[in-house]
């Protein structure tokens, strides 16, 4: 079991632009975090429909190692994820689901960089961040995202009423 928080949240509301900091943003199961360029699908790897566009994390432990071990410095939205984790096990969560303040989201598959982010940033990034690259996440329950949430894995399945996302319910949780 972890207790990690949430360092900082992202949007891109335009692809290729930087990113910019949000002290708060809205999860919407099905879409995204609003105003985002993959919530408006106009992120440059957009794909109708498909859950692990979403939402993505980085643990900020991962950005300070580049740092260290490669001499490569990038502020948090330079890694372009939306979330910034400490704390988390992001590799971890792939198929757990995991709860962000009132927002619970299911990790989906790890977010490799590639030559795109790459092309973006700073040659050696794409190697430096190999296996430690991130998150993608499906929303489940949406809700505000604030800087500062506390993030936990769940405990048991959740069932999202809005989008019929869930899990099943295990011996004695109640069905809503």
């Amino acid at each position: 079991m972890f207790e990690g928080q949430l360092e900082s949240i992202y949007i891109g509301q335009v692809k290729q632009a930087d990113l910019q900091p949000m002290p708060h943003a809205e999860a919407v199961p099905g879409q995204g975090l609003r105003g985002d360029r993959y919530y408006l699908q106009e992120g440059t790897f957009s794909k109708p429909g498909q859950p692990d566009r979403e939402v993505t994390l980085i643990e900020i432990e991962a950005i300070e190692a580049l740092e260290q071990e490669c001499q490569l410095t990038l502020q948090g939205g330079q890694a372009r994820r939306n979330l910034v984790t400490r704390g988390v096990p992001l590799n971890h969560l792939v198929g757990q689901e995991f709860q962000v303040g009132e927002v619970v989201l299911r990790g989906i598959r790890l977010c490799e960089p590639c030559g795109h982010l790459e092309s973006l940033t700073v040659e050696g990034v794409k190697d430096g961040l190999c296996h430690r690259g991130g998150l993608r996440a499906q929303i489940l329950r949406g809700g505000i995202l604030r800087a500062g949430d506390v993030i936990r894995p769940m405990k048991t399945g959740i069932r999202n009423e809005e989008s019929g996302v869930g899990t099943e319910p295990t011996s004695g949780q109640a069905v809503a």
